[in-house]
Parts: C-alpha cells; structure tokens; sequence
C-alpha cells in the first residue's frame, strides 16, 4: 500500500538532508579507508534505509517500487558504498524471501534484515557462471530427508563480508536440467562449511565489499528452501533480478544528477581565455547531452516502477532502464571528467571517483549485453505470438 504523498515528500526531504548533510562529506574519507564508519550505518537503521521494501508487518516502511525509486535516486547522489550497506537488504537480499518465501521464513528473517540488525546477500555468481546465471554448478545433495549438503564456490557476491544470511542458488537436479535443477536456499552464514575469501580489490567503490564465498559439505535443513519447492530458484531469481534492475536504475539516474551538478558548477566557475567555460558552446552541449539522458532515464524508471505496482510484467522495461540508465550515467561521467579537463582526472574533484565507481552498474545485475538478450528475445516471443 502507497504511503501517503505528505508522509512520502517527508521521507525524501529525510534522505535528501541525510545525503547532503551526512553522506557527501564522508566520501573521500570513505574511499581512502574503504570502510563505511558505524556511526553513519547506525543512522541509516534510524532512517529506516534497511527496510524501505519491506512491508510493515515485518517491520519495514513498505515502499512501493515507485516510492523506492524516488528515494534510491536521492542516495544515488552520493557514492554507491553507502547504499550497499543497506542495498542487499533492500533488494536482492530480501526480495526472495518476500516474494517466494513461506511465511516461517518471512517471520525469521525479514524484521531482522528490516532493522538492520542482519545482513542479507544474494549469491548467484560463480566462477563459471556468471552472465550464463542457469549454469550453477554448487551442488545440494539430500541428506536424507531432513538435510541437504551443499558445495561450491560463489564470487563477486556483494556484502558477504557482513552477511548474516545468504539467498545461495544450488542445483539439485542434473547439470543437463540447467535452470529447472536449481535451488534457491536461505543460509545461515555462521553455519560450518562456509568460508570466505579475500576482498575483492576492485576498481572503484571501496567501502563496498564483495568476496568468495567457499561451501565444503555446508549442512542446511530441507525447510530452508525457499518456498519449500525444488527447482524453482532459477524463477526466484529472475522475480528478484527485475525489481533489482529498476532499483539499480534510479541509483545511476541519482549519480548522474551529481555528475551534472558537479559538471554545472565547476563551468561556471571556471575560466578560459577571459570568461566561463560555461559560454562555450561546446560545453553547453555536453551539459545538454547529459541533461537530456537524465531526463529519459528518470521518466523510464519511475513510469515502470508505477507499471510494476499496478501488477504489469515490465521485465522488458526494467531490462530497458538497466541497459539505458547505466550505459547513460558512463557517458555522462565521461562528459563530466571531459568538462573538468585535467582537474577531473585527479582526485581532488569527485567526478574522478565517480567515474570509476559508475562503471560497474553496467556488469552486476546483469550485464548490459544480457539486458540487450532480455530486451530482444522478449521481442521476439511478443512477435511469433502475434504472427
């Protein structure tokens, strides 16, 4: 159910506030340590950032996806570390559960990932399997009839290093099943078997964490399934993956508002042979450019984010905004770093940081090659039917 649009006003004026005042301040410091300070993750459980999906009688705020959008653009103003503290939760962590789970499982895990008090994360990706997510190969073999043994390796998997509990796709069917042989699980990350590996020394947004995520005879209860059911993690999946890859959108809209804001600011104040750079035509056409992409990619997110709470099937259209929107915020930080001239390819100006932490929203959750796959098969389908 929508909040009401005062009550929703105030929490994005919140959140706004938050990132300006608390948020955008910390982020050298937060890239130079690679670590999120406590106190500020203390604020965001305050907020409620941990549970804006969730629904209230499991404790959250229980945003609709529109409503999520409109905040999630706001925290995309600042780096992405932050909102992956909170992110797994909000989304991929979550969502499985919410959506596929029993209601024992809702009831043990969602208030607690509501409050911030544990951590989720999705571990799909492996070594082998990546953009090809139907070719997992850990395995879950059945103990008896009460247990299943896992084993495998997962990697890149975001926020391992904290999590509490792990939505861990195995197959329990032949690897010639592909999708139909595997399994969604709830692990609890604290039971024997699990190991993790280093941290991941990435290109950009240190303070995010990810890591592998090792299982050597890992032994889970048949009721942590999701839903009880085998066979039907590949479909939890992509259910998590669509409202996901909206979410993801509305960050990259967010980071490319900042990279405009910036780029707007420093051309007006910056001067070449006697006046702004702003009065170039050549720079007003890339403020434009980017101005007019982020436009296209806010009116596409939240016009499927309202699709999606009126029951649609947008997963051509949140294929559409993750390949729009984060293609759309690279070209913007390219522009940005373009306007600064030599000033944006040092670290003293944030469009320097910006532009390597906005390059990996084009690759998880789905690359953009996979989104194009989506969005023409899609297509395609929709055609022979009508044909």
């Amino acid at each position: 159910m929508a909040l009401d649009p005062q009550v929703l006003d105030q929490l994005v004026e919140a959140v706004r506030r938050f990132v300006e005042e608390r948020l955008i301040p910390r982020e050298h410091e937060v890239a130079e340590a690679d670590l999120v300070p406590d106190e500020l993750i203390a604020e965001m459980k305050a907020l409620g950032l941990f549970g804006l999906s969730i629904p209230e009688e499991y404790g959250g705020l229980g945003l609709d996806l529109a409503e999520e959008v409109r905040v999630v653009q706001e925290l995309g103003r600042t780096s992405p570390a932050f909102r992956s503290v909170f992110g797994t939760n909000v989304g991929i962590g979550s969502q499985g559960i919410l959506i596929d789970g029993t209601e024992e499982q809702k009831r043990a895990y969602l208030p607690r990932l509501a409050s911030g008090e544990l951590i989720g994360s999705f571990a799909l990706t492996e070594p082998e399997a990546g953009s090809d997510a139907a070719s997992v190969r850990t395995r879950a073999e059945k103990d008896g009839n009460s247990h299943y043994i896992l084993t495998g390796t997962k990697r890149f998997i975001t926020n391992a290093p904290r999590a509490g509990v792990f939505t861990l796709m195995a197959r329990t069917g032949n690897q010639e099943d592909g999708a139909r042989g595997i399994t969604a699980f709830l692990v609890d990350a604290d039971l024997p078997g699990i190991t993790l590996g280093k941290p991941d020394r990435k290109m950009g947004q240190q303070g995010a964490h990810t890591c592998d995520v090792n299982l050597d005879g890992v032994r889970v209860p048949a009721d942590a399934i999701i839903g009880g059911k085998e066979g039907q993690g590949f479909k939890t999946a992509m259910k998590v993956l669509d409202r996901g890859r909206l979410h993801l959108s509305a960050v990259a809209v967010g980071a490319a508002r900042r990279l405009i804001d910036e780029s707007l600011s420093y051309a007006m104040g910056r001067k070449q042979f006697g006046q702004r750079i702003a009065d170039f035509q050549l720079i007003q056409a890339m403020l434009a450019d980017s101005e007019t992409e982020w436009l296209a990619g806010k009116s596409l997110i939240e016009a499927a984010a309202r699709d999606y709470d009126a029951g649609a099937d947008v997963a051509r259209r949140a294929a559409c905004a993750k390949l729009f929107c984060t293609e759309m915020v690279g070209r913007v930080a390219d522009r940005a770093v373009q306007i600064h001239g030599g000033a944006g390819y040092v670290a003293d100006y944030p469009v320097e940081r910006f532009y390597r932490d906005v390059r990996l929203f084009r690759l998880y959750e789905g690359t953009s090659q996979i989104q194009q796959l989506v969005i023409a098969r899609s297509m395609i389908r929709e055609a022979e039917r009508e044909g």
